[in-house]
């Protein structure tokens, strides 16, 4: 088989344009096989049908440094539009770009991440959640994979914290079964935080109702939150921003 080298270009040729200093600007296609003793988890690949969104968080780049990146899948992603007004009011003030970008498992956020996301990026702190759409895969191998994410933040960006947030739990009952998948995933995960360049929160429990269900006005899918989901998570993680972005005192 013939490996093909796409240069990333401009609008449907698949571009980088601009950014080659921190990673390798093209992809082999076919994409070469999985490294031995990789799993889906931590062999990192791009979606070929994101990546115009992909070019827009490079092109996010122009506009920085920033002082604070999230990233992630849909969940995050959503801050941009849903949950847009509450970040404004809880953290209009810092320097962000959201790169969080939906439908993406944690191999493709590791991807990104070793194809120019951080490029001149040195921020004071980064928040990821990631995992929920590696759906019904074995919760150690995620885990993995998120383990390299951070290291990729640790090396890339050596004087940010990280803010690693457990899954988010979905499905309306209790019982359904992705709520102990998730919880499996975040008992290993909940093991990276070391407070010095990571701190883990999972602020999941705050969603639920006390019987354990999901409301329709907290998530109305259940699984991306509403805007009264995103300001409890505003209120959740406001403590930890405001020690790495102190609120302007009062007059």
């Amino acid at each position: 088989m013939t490996l093909t080298r796409i240069f990333l270009v401009p609008a449907l040729l698949l571009t980088w344009t601009g950014f080659t200093s921190a990673a390798d600007s093209t992809v082999i296609w076919p994409l070469p096989p999985a490294p031995a003793g990789t799993v889906r988890a931590t062999n990192p690949v791009p979606r070929l049908d994101w990546l115009m969104r992909v070019q827009g968080n490079l092109d996010k780049l122009k506009a920085g440094p920033y002082d604070l990146i999230l990233d992630g899948d849909s969940i995050t992603d959503f801050w941009q539009n849903r949950g847009v007004d509450v970040w404004k009011a809880h953290f209009g003030a810092i320097k962000m770009a959201d790169f969080a970008i939906s439908g993406d498992q944690v191999q493709h956020v590791l991807w990104r991440l070793q194809h120019g996301e951080l490029a001149g990026q040195n921020p004071k702190l980064i928040e990821l959640m990631i995992g929920t759409n590696n759906g019904g895969e074995d919760p150690k191998e995620i885990a993995d994979g998120i383990k390299l994410l951070l290291n990729e933040y640790e090396t890339q960006c050596p004087n940010a914290h990280i803010l690693l947030l457990g899954v988010f739990p979905r499905g309306a009952d209790p019982k359904n079964p992705s709520r102990d998948w998730i919880k499996k995933i975040n008992a290993i995960i909940s093991s990276y935080g070391d407070d010095k360049r990571v701190t883990y929160l999972d602020i999941g429990d705050k969603f639920l109702q006390p019987d354990g269900t999901l409301s329709a006005d907290i998530m109305p899918d259940f699984l991306h939150p509403s805007a009264k989901g995103y300001e409890i998570w505003a209120n959740a993680i406001q403590p930890v921003l405001d020690k790495y972005f102190p609120p302007a005192p009062t007059k």
